[in-house]
């Protein structure tokens, strides 16, 4: 999986503004419902992160700007799940993290635009633990249950950590 060195930060916790700078933007047409505006015009947006080649796609409405919103949004968790930055072991969870997790329990919705970016900070935090979701929820101050169900969430995000808690020896969480 790609490593991105380039940023201070997490790409998937960059402005809006600025993750698209660094995204090229395509525009088609898809087909389905949606009528014969959906089939005429290029309302589909195909977002490219051009520093770790990973795309996503919004087509499901009939508006190019609220498909490019999704498309960011879907782009903001591929890059949450593929992608991972260096924490420093003594490294304290960020102020989202904090507003977002209160006695242990983690608040978010998965369609919050917070979502994408504590589903980062989860997973660089488990690399740095070697996947081993107690240490981890250790040091997120967060309960290990509450931690595996922010992955569940996002099946990609949950499976990645299977895989490599596989890889490692260890066994799969259910």
């Amino acid at each position: 999986m790609p490593n991105d060195n380039s940023h201070d930060r997490h790409p998937a916790t960059l402005d809006s503004e600025v993750l698209l700078r660094e995204c090229s933007e395509r525009r088609t047409r898809r087909s389905g419902p949606g009528g014969q505006h959906r089939n005429k015009v290029e309302t589909a947006v195909v977002l490219k992160h051009e520093f770790t080649g990973i795309e996503a796609e919004g087509n499901e409405r009939r508006s190019q700007a609220e498909n490019r919103q999704v498309a960011l949004f879907r782009l903001r968790v591929r890059l949450a799940v593929e992608v991972r930055t260096d924490r420093a072991p003594d490294a304290v969870p960020s102020e989202l993290w904090r507003s977002r997790c209160s006695a242990g329990r983690i608040s978010v919705n998965p369609s919050h635009l917070d979502y994408p970016m504590l589903l980062a900070e989860a997973l660089d935090v488990l690399a740095m633990c070697d996947f081993e979701h107690s240490a981890a929820a250790n040091s997120l101050s967060c309960t290990g249950s509450q931690l595996i169900k922010l992955l569940k969430d996002e099946r990609s995000a949950f499976e990645r950590l299977n895989r490599e808690r596989v890889a490692r020896g260890m066994p799969r969480l259910k």
